[in-house]
């Protein structure tokens, strides 16, 4: 067999590869669709969970908040309640006005650090899924540095 016979059983280059690469890039374009789709469901997912952690924390911290806001309401309260003339009765040479301050400031402190707890509980998280946001822009950012342009 001479090199003739040899070139002419071969196929030509040129019909090979474009067949091959044609279906290479479809399945490249189909496995990145594949894979964009599977990375947002993920996104997706990830954002749901933070949502509800987030949504466990701010139900935690508006409990101690309104905590705070009922106990403050019956500090006020409290300034005109029996609470004052006990007091009157324990010490009679204790004025109703003196009577009424300690009653009313006492509740009104419990409320007060029971509201700044709840704010500091607040202030502790941000209610905002700013973990799943960073990846989603991450992951757009590599994928935009990785495509062809």
């Amino acid at each position: 067999m001479d090199n003739n016979e040899q070139v002419a059983t071969m196929p030509p280059p040129a019909a090979s590869n474009s067949g091959a690469g044609q279906a290479t890039l479809t399945e490249l374009v189909a496995g990145m669709l594949n894979d964009a789709s599977r990375l947002f469901g993920q996104h997706i997912d990830m954002l749901k969970a933070e949502f509800h952690e987030d949504l466990r924390r701010t139900k935690e911290a508006g409990l101690y908040a309104v905590i705070g806001v009922a106990l403050m309401t019956i500090g006020g309260i409290t300034l005109v309640t029996a609470l004052v003339q006990f007091l009157v009765w324990m010490i009679p040479d204790l004025p109703n006005w003196a009577a009424s301050a300690i009653v009313g400031a006492t509740f009104c402190l419990l409320g007060f650090i029971a509201a700044w707890a709840g704010k500091r509980m607040f202030e502790s998280f941000n209610p905002l899924p700013d973990k799943t946001f960073n990846a989603l822009q991450e992951n757009l950012s590599w994928i935009s540095k990785a495509t062809p342009k």
